[in-house]
């Protein structure tokens, strides 16, 4: 004999023993243990903040030290000195911005704190700064053909500065964030 099922909808007192049975119930393995969970943030934190000082100390280098020697050379030398020296820069800064971004932003996300956030947000904020303000100068700077001689290319390479000097500001200012909440927590 079949089995007759009740074409009646389920009563509200019904649902809770069966989805009882249906409810997601994670292994014990998948949980993350509170000392797993602070390792973890710890990682994040000293990441963020080492990966923002040392763009941070490069991109000031850069601004107090390299440019200015190079401002000292004939305009055509500094800008065939400039254009190398900004090519390896380049590999080695965009991915310290991203990792300390990424690391702050995982660090709030793991329960550090909106500080954490904010001072990803500033050294994250060097990306932007880079493609949208200063790579048109860059490309004026490395266009084939360019006078490397003329007045214009000096005044190219003395506005680079000024532009690059915000990228120094917000990842001093990022550092400084990360240190201090690095210190208080």
């Amino acid at each position: 004999m079949r089995r007759r099922v009740d074409p009646r909808p389920l009563r509200r007192r019904q649902l809770p023993e069966l989805s009882q049975n249906l409810r997601h119930r994670p292994r014990a393995s998948r949980r993350v243990r509170p000392g797993c969970r602070q390792a973890t943030l710890l990682a994040l934190k000293f990441t963020a903040t080492l990966t923002a000082a040392i763009f941070a100390g490069a991109a000031l280098y850069i601004n107090l030290v390299e440019h200015p020697a190079r401002m000292r050379l004939d305009t055509r030398a500094a800008a065939m000195e400039w254009a190398p020296a900004y090519a390896r820069a380049t590999w080695m800064q965009a991915p310290l911005a991203v990792v300390s971004f990424l690391a702050g932003v995982g660090a709030w996300w793991s329960g550090g704190g909106v500080g954490w956030a904010v001072a990803a947000l500033l050294i994250g904020a060097v990306v932007p700064v880079t493609f949208l303000i200063i790579m048109p100068t860059n490309q004026l700077l490395l266009a084939p053909g360019r006078d490397l001689a003329s007045t214009e290319t000096r005044g190219l390479l003395e506005r680079w500065a000024r532009l690059h000097a915000v990228r120094t500001v917000l990842s001093l200012a990022a550092t400084v964030l990360y240190g201090a909440l690095a210190v208080g927590s």
